[in-house]
């Protein structure tokens, strides 16, 4: 690769991260609203053959977390994308990827805590338009410990991805007993395209793999610990996330909107007898506060880069004085308050938000496949040779949602064109 040529040459007064707090960010940042809500509402669309799905999202995170970690200790800045896109393609594109992903992680400040809100209006028996309120509660605690800074924050993801770990594996264990092999059959009922569509609305789940880019910066040894925490995290995620998928599915825990925004709870609720669903949503709001905490430190800190880089307003290139991008974490919550607005106002829920970003993450990671195609040399770049295959194969699935990446690209461009043109 070539040295590495900050996009934005950030400091980093909090570099602490290591290997265990860089494994609870990727756990909190992949394992969250995704594995609460994501197993039922892909096997609605796929039935059984939604773990096809499910294995063929893990299978692509391999390579793509491998070239995110190899791209990032190359150049651990907190452009991320937008730094390699830079390099690999020249500044548009640099500035779009930044911005696509920018976009994707704020909208899924409103879908993560909203998925949590489903959980505990769940548990108190109330109706889930009251969702959005418990969300912004949730919300607002996550916008109290990024303004901490990442020392904080890191202690508390350590702490929160033991929690989410544990909680996941006591919702597996407990639905063994309930698995009913006859739920499994017919496998297919909506053929490949729901196979299709449920891969498309998984690369969801797996937008960590560039949350924890951002942060490269931040790492004590980045080039030691990034690598061995990426290992060790695929290895968690896997084993979770097909162990609850094969719950949701083994025992019909899914087929309608209501029952999918709360299929953990179902499986877990069915086997134990002392306030399941009580349980179950205090552990989904663990999991969803973690993972807001994790992407408003990594989403915020690209707001930062695109501040400092002049491809977003100014202010957001600040730091306070922890450390933290203050202005720029007020920014991602504002765009994910907007997101829970509408949902109080309008009634949208998670499966109507998460096709923005869904479809914003897939072409992300296009373009820093391909930016890996350009930057690696040799072998190097056989895994994001690999990545870049196996998400053009399944892009189209993503159908007229490709129109909201298109839309961002122009008005990016058009945006960037008016203020050059207002400064001369």
């Amino acid at each position: 690769m070539s040295p590495p040529t900050p996009i934005t040459d950030p400091p980093h007064p909090c570099q602490g991260i290591g290997v265990w707090q860089g494994v609870a960010l990727y756990v909190c940042a992949i394992l969250g609203a995704g594995v609460l809500v994501l197993p039922g509402q892909v096997a609605s669309l796929a039935g059984p053959a939604s773990l096809l799905a499910w294995t063929f999202t893990i299978l692509l995170s391999i390579p793509l977390a491998f070239t995110f970690a190899r791209l990032a200790t190359a150049y651990p800045d907190a452009g991320g994308v937008a730094t390699y896109a830079r390099h690999a393609f020249g500044d548009n594109t640099g500035g779009i990827a930044g911005w696509w992903y920018f976009i994707a992680g704020s909208v899924g400040q409103a879908i993560v805590p909203l998925t949590a809100g489903y959980y505990i209006s769940d548990a108190l028996g109330v109706s889930q338009r009251l969702a959005p309120a418990f969300a912004a509660v949730i919300l607002g605690l996550a916008v109290l410990t990024a303004l901490r800074g990442l020392r904080f924050g890191g202690t508390v993801q350590v702490v929160l991805a033991a929690g989410v770990a544990v909680v996941l594996a006591v919702a597996i264990i407990a639905a063994v007993p309930a698995i009913r092999w006859h739920e499994f059959t017919p496998f297919a009922p909506h053929g490949m395209a729901g196979v299709g569509v449920a891969v498309v609305v998984l690369f969801y789940a797996f937008s960590g793999w560039e949350a924890i880019a951002h942060l490269a910066g931040d790492f004590r040894d980045v080039r030691r610990d990034l690598p061995r925490a990426t290992l060790l995290t695929l290895f968690v995620v896997a084993v979770l996330y097909l162990g609850v998928a094969f719950a949701v599915v083994g025992t019909h825990s899914y087929g309608d909107t209501e029952l999918d925004n709360v299929a953990l709870a179902r499986v877990v609720g069915d086997q134990l007898g002392v306030s399941p669903a009580i349980a179950v949503a205090l552990a989904a709001t663990v999991i969803c506060l973690g993972t807001t905490n994790a992407f408003l430190a990594s989403v915020s800190r690209l707001g930062y880069a695109l501040g400092l880089g002049g491809w977003a307003p100014r202010p957001l290139g600040r730091l306070n004085r922890r450390g933290a991008p203050g202005v720029s974490v007020i920014a991602v919550a504002a765009i994910g308050g907007a997101g829970l607005a509408g949902s109080a106002l309008f009634g949208w829920g998670t499966d109507d938000l998460v096709y923005i970003p869904s479809t914003l993450v897939l072409t992300t990671y296009l373009v820093a496949a391909a930016a890996g195609i350009r930057l690696m040399s040799g072998r190097q770049r056989l895994l994001p040779a690999v990545a870049f295959v196996m998400i053009a194969v399944f892009a189209p699935s993503a159908g007229w949602y490709l129109l909201v990446p298109l839309g961002v690209a122009v008005a990016v461009l058009v945006l960037r064109r008016l203020r050059r043109s207002a400064r001369l």
